[in-house]
């Protein structure tokens, strides 16, 4: 096939051969070229490009190799496969966190004192030489590379298929620990749950419900969908939230203003603060539970997904029989602060 110089593939194609061929120029030209026609490619274009960009991120330069991910990831959100680009994209992001830890370390241990932002303030000449061009550049690319893992992980089938997640959690979590930054889009991507059994008890009336939850990002989602089930569902008295609410949720885009229905408690008595997790709820008996108490003052937010790009979805189960709630809340805590 036969594409103009101008074009989209073109692009994608001279750049490939630039970069498996090593030739430092030609792939600086291709570079400017794909970037400047991604944005007119048609989506049977991108569909292509995304697998085919995925199947040489390894060999791209240090430099342009977190935005090369990053046109993966708009090749994702328009249609391409995300289980086939997912682990190049992954492994490129750990390679990058792996040298950025190496980089905040050589950084603390020369006594340069804060951090320099990713937009290289505070990075002088000599940092290149001291430190390493790959760790330098690699710190600055992570929101690059936080993006494109995120445009992975709005896919159930990466999140529970593809490799490289744990491999990149730990990464991410080691320079976090390094640099006291959270990458918290990319922290709470890689801990969404799918199809995770969760129970509720309600304390006040005894009432226990199975539950299970997919592709909810925190645990504003989450209690959002929980009033809905089960206040909404007639199961429990109170005020549902909205149908917008719900809809905002779970697959609808925008957000909208709510008010909370509970207050959240895990088995060990602890509060379950809406701005964590789902995966911070503790597991009872190969569950994790939660127990619904009344709000003990009015909390509003913006109901709506965390992540835009993700469906969140939490099906009600089944009704548990009064003796499984009397037994799984008798391993209750009394809640605390």
């Amino acid at each position: 096939m036969i594409f103009g110089r101008k074009s989209f593939p073109a692009a994608v194609e001279a750049f490939e051969t630039a970069v498996r061929a090593r030739d430092a120029d030609a792939a600086e030209r291709a570079f400017g070229r794909l970037t400047d026609t991604v944005g007119r490619a048609r989506d049977a274009e991108l569909h292509a490009a995304g697998p085919r960009l995925a199947s040489f991120l390894g060999e791209v330069p240090p430099g342009p190799r977190a935005t090369v991910a990053v046109l993966v990831g708009a090749c994702v959100e328009r249609g391409a496969d995300p289980v086939a680009c997912a682990p190049a994209v992954f492994a490129g992001a750990r390679d990058a966190f792996e040298r950025a830890a190496d980089f905040c370390a050589s950084w603390k241990e020369a006594g340069r004192g804060e951090l320099p932002s990713h937009e290289g303030e505070a990075l002088e000449e000599a940092d290149f030489e001291r430190i390493g061009f790959e760790p330098v550049t690699a710190w600055q690319s992570l929101p690059r590379f936080e993006m494109a893992c995120v445009a992975m992980l709005n896919s159930p089938a990466v999140r529970r298929t593809a490799p490289g997640r744990v491999e990149l959690r730990d990464a991410v979590a080691r320079v976090a620990e390094l640099s006291d930054e959270p990458f918290q889009c990319l922290v709470y991507a890689l801990a969404v749950l799918d199809d995770e059994p969760f129970v509720a008890i309600d304390r006040a009336t005894g009432a226990g419900f199975a539950l299970r939850a997919s592709g909810i990002g925190d645990n504003f989602q989450l209690h959002t969908l929980l009033a809905d089930v089960l206040i909404g569902g007639g199961h429990l008295p109170g005020t549902a939230p909205s149908p917008e609410a719900v809809a905002m949720c779970r697959d609808r885009p925008g957000q909208t203003s709510t008010t909370g229905s509970f207050n959240l408690v895990g088995a060990d008595g602890e509060w379950i603060w809406n701005e964590g997790s789902p995966a911070d709820v503790p597991v009872v008996d190969g569950v994790r539970l939660v127990v619904l108490d009344p709000p003990p003052y009015e909390r509003s937010w913006s109901a709506g997904r965390f992540f835009p790009g993700m469906t969140g979805e939490l099906v009600l189960e089944r009704v548990l029989a009064a003796e499984e709630s009397r037994a799984l809340l008798a391993q209750v805590a009394q809640p605390g602060r």
